[in-house]
C-alpha cells in the first residue's frame, strides 16, 4: 500500500481537494501555497517522481504495479487501469470524515483523463458530494488530444454531481502575450480561484452563514455548471464586482441564464458592505439568471480585503443547456457515396385522400321519387410551365452593365438612348384611340330611369380637352 499521508481522523476536513495527475497535481500544488481555510490537500498519480517534488504531504500513488511508478504515457486507458488497481487506497483515504470532494485534473493527458472518472465514481458512490474541477486543452496542443479531453469530460461527467470545465484557451486569450510559465500560473490562479470559492463558503463563518447543505442542495446532480468571482473597490464597487464574476474567465461558457440554481457568497473587509450594495449585487444577479433561479446567499468576513468587496457564484442545473455541453473536439465529417442505380423499392409516406363527390343530388321534400342527378365535371389541372434561369448568364450580364458605366462612352450611351433601345425591346404598334374598337358612346344620367341619356361623345378618351 504507497500511502503517505498522516491526518487524524477526528481533525481532518469534510472538504477534500485531490490533484490527479501532472495538470491537476501542479494545480492543488499552487492552491497550497496559496492556502485555502478548512480544507485537506492529497495528491495522486502514477509517476512517483512527481509525487517526491511536490510540498503536499497527503500522497497517493496509484498503479504502482501498473506503472512501476513512471507515468501513464499520455495513455487514459493506463490511468484508469491505475486506479482501478489502486481502489482500496483511494477509499481508505476518502473514508476519513469526508462529505465533500474537489477532483482536479488536466483533460487530454494520460493519468488525469483516465483516473478522474474512476475515483469519482468511488467518492460517490460512497455518498461524497464529488465536485470536479478540470481544464480543457489549448488549441495548440492538437485535436488528438482535444479528442481524449472529450472523451475524458463525458466520462467524468457521469460520476460527479458537479462539474466545472475552465477553458484553458480562454485563458490563453487573456494572458497570451505573457511568458509561457506565467501564462500557466494565471491558468492555476482560475483554479485555485475555483476550489477557494466553493470551499470557503462552507468553512470561512459569515454573517449570513452558508452551511454544507446549501451547498450540497444547489451542487447535488446538477451536470456542468457555472461559476465566477469578482473583486473591486472604490465607488460602485458592488457593481464592479457582479459584472466581474458574471465576466469570468472561469468556464468556456458564462451566460447563467436559465440557472435553477444560484449559490451566492460576500465577502467584505474593513470596509463592511452596505445593505444597498447587496440589493445592487443580488438584483443583478437575478435579472442575469432569471426569476425562476431559486438564489441561496450568504455574507462573509475576510479582514484581509481591506476595502474591497468579492462576489462569488455558482449557477447550476440548467435543464439539459449547458449539461449536454463540455469541450469539443473537431466534428467529424461521414460522407456517404450514394449508388447511381435506382432503389428497388420506394417508401413514401401515405396521404389521406378524401372521396371524389360523383353526384350532386337535389331532393324536394314534396317529390322525393323525383330526383334529379347531376354528374359532377372534372376540370382537367394544367401544371404551370416551368422557367429555368441560368444564374451565370445573369452575373455576367450585371458586370458588363457595371463595367460599360464606367467609361465616358458608357455614360454618354446610358444618357441619349431610351432604356427600351439598349436593351434592344421592339415596341408593338398601338393603335390611336380615334381607331380604337371602344365605343365612344356612354350613358350619362342622375340615376333616375327617365334622365338616362346616350352621347356620342367619350369624355374620357384622348381628344376631351383638359
Amino acid at each position: 500500500m504507497n500511502l503517505q499521508f498522516d491526518i487524524p481522523k477526528e481533525h481532518s476536513s469534510i472538504i477534500k481537494v485531490i490533484g490527479v495527475g501532472g495538470g491537476g497535481g501542479n494545480a492543488v500544488n499552487h492552491m497550497y501555497q496559496q492556502g485555502i481555510k478548512g480544507v485537506d490537500f492529497m495528491i495522486c498519480n502514477t509517476d512517483s517522481q512527481a509525487l517526491d517534488l511536490s510540498p503536499i504531504p497527503n500522497k497517493i500513488q496509484i498503479g504502482n504495479n501498473l506503472t512501476e511508478g513512471r507515468g501513464a504515457g499520455s495513455d487514459p486507458e493506463v490511468g484508469r487501469k491505475a486506479a482501478q488497481e489502486s481502489i482500496e487506497e483511494i477509499k481508505a483515504v476518502l473514508s476519513t470524515n469526508t462529505k465533500m470532494i474537489f477532483i482536479t485534473a488536466g483533460m487530454g493527458g494520460g493519468t488525469g483523463t483516465g483516473a478522474a472518472p474512476v475515483i469519482a465514481k468511488i467518492a460517490k458512490e460512497m455518498g461524497i458530494l464529488t465536485v470536479g474541477i478540470v481544464t480543457s486543452p489549448f488549441m495548440f496542443e492538437g485535436p488528438r488530444r482535444r479528442s481524449k479531453a472529450e472523451e475524458g469530460l463525458e466520462n467524468l461527467k457521469k460520476n460527479v454531481d458537479t462539474l466545472l470545465v475552465i477553458n484553458n484557451e480562454r485563458v490563453r486569450e487573456m494572458y497570451g502575450n505573457f511568458p509561457f510559465a506565467a501564462a500557466f500560473a494565471h491558468a492555476d490562479d482560475i483554479l485555485t480561484t475555483a476550489a477557494k470559492g466553493i470551499a470557503e463558503i462552507i468553512t470561512v463563518p459569515g454573517y449570513i452563514n452558508v452551511d454544507f447543505e446549501d451547498v450540497k442542495t444547489v451542487m447535488a446532480n446538477s451536470g456542468v455548471a457555472i461559476m465566477g468571482s469578482g473583486i473591486a473597490e472604490g465607488e460602485e464597487r458592488a457593481r464592479k464586482a457582479v459584472e466581474s464574476a458574471l465576466d469570468s474567465p472561469l468556464l468556456s461558457e458564462n451566460d447563467i441564464h436559465g440557472a435553477n440554481y444560484i449559490l451566492l457568497n460576500i465577502t467584505s473587509g474593513t470596509s463592511e458592505i452596505t445593505m444597498d450594495e447587496i440589493t445592487i449585487i443580488t438584483e443583478h444577479i437575478q435579472e442575469e439568471a432569471g426569476l425562476n433561479a431559486d438564489m441561496i446567499w450568504g455574507h462573509c468576513y475576510d479582514e484581509s480585503l481591506g476595502e474591497k468587496i468579492m462576489v462569488t457564484l455558482i449557477a447550476t442545473a440548467f435543464e439539459g443547456r449547458h449539461n449536454n455541453k463540455t469541450v469539443k473536439a473537431d466534428e467529424k465529417k461521414i460522407v456517404t457515396v450514394l449508388d447511381d442505380k435506382p432503389l428497388d423499392t420506394a417508401f413514401t409516406t401515405p396521404v389521406p385522400v378524401v372521396a371524389k363527390q360523383s353526384t350532386i343530388v337535389w331532393a324536394d321534400e314534396e317529390e322525393e321519387e323525383d330526383m334529379q342527378k347531376i354528374a359532377a365535371t372534372k376540370t382537367a389541372k394544367t401544371a404551370p410551365a416551368k422557367r429555368t434561369f441560368n444564374l451565370e448568364d445573369d452575373e455576367n450580364t450585371l458586370l458588363q452593365r457595371r463595367e460599360s458605366i464606367r467609361t465616358p462612352k458608357g455614360l454618354d450611351d446610358l444618357e441619349k438612348r431610351p432604356a427600351y433601345e439598349r436593351k434592344k425591346i421592339k415596341l408593338k404598334s398601338i393603335p390611336h384611340s380615334s381607331e380604337s374598337n371602344i365605343s365612344r358612346y356612354t350613358l350619362s344620367g342622375d340615376g333616375m330611369e327617365e334622365n338616362i341619356t346616350i352621347k356620342p361623345k367619350n369624355s374620357f378618351l384622348h381628344d376631351n380637352i383638359d
